[in-house]
C-alpha cells in the first residue's frame, strides 16, 4: 500500500456509503491523530483503539442523524498524496466550505486543524479535508 491515509479515508467512505455504525481501520499513529481529531470537531461518534498484533486496529463508530439517517461526514477528499505533496504556510490556510469543514494538517507541533495551525502560526502538509 503506498498511500495508507487515502486507505483510511476511502474505508471510512465505504463505510458511511454502506451505512456501517462501526468500521475497523489498520492503526499507525498519523491514524490515530487524525481520528482522535475526527472525534473532537464531532465528526465520530466514538473511537477504540485495540492492540492485536503488531500493528493493531482502530474500530471507529460513526455518527448519524437519529431521524435521517444522515452521516455527520458529507466528505472526505484527500489533498497531499505521496506523488504530489501540498504544503501551506499560516497566512495561506486552506479554508473548507467558508470555514464550515475543517482541513487536518500535518505541522511540526503534531496533526491538527487549520483553525489551530493559523491560532499558533505555523504551516504544514495539507493532509485532507473534511466537512
Amino acid at each position: 500500500m503506498t498511500d495508507p491515509i487515502a486507505d483510511y479515508l476511502t474505508r471510512l467512505r465505504n463505510a458511511i456509503r454502506a451505512k456501517h455504525r462501526v468500521v475497523e481501520v489498520p492503526a499507525s499513529n498519523l491514524k490515530k491523530e487524525i481520528t482522535k481529531i475526527l472525534f473532537d470537531q464531532g465528526y465520530i461518534l466514538n473511537y477504540k483503539f485495540v492492540e492485536d498484533g503488531p500493528q493493531g486496529t482502530i474500530k471507529i463508530a460513526l455518527k448519524y442523524d437519529a431521524v435521517n439517517k444522515v452521516n455527520a461526514i458529507k466528505n472526505l477528499q484527500r489533498v497531499s498524496t505521496p506523488g504530489l505533496r501540498k504544503y501551506t504556510g499560516y497566512k495561506d490556510m486552506p479554508r473548507v466550505i467558508n470555514g464550515l469543514g475543517i482541513a487536518i494538517i500535518s505541522t511540526s507541533k503534531g496533526v491538527m486543524t487549520n483553525k489551530a495551525a493559523a491560532d499558533l502560526k505555523i504551516g504544514g502538509e495539507v493532509l485532507c479535508y473534511v466537512y
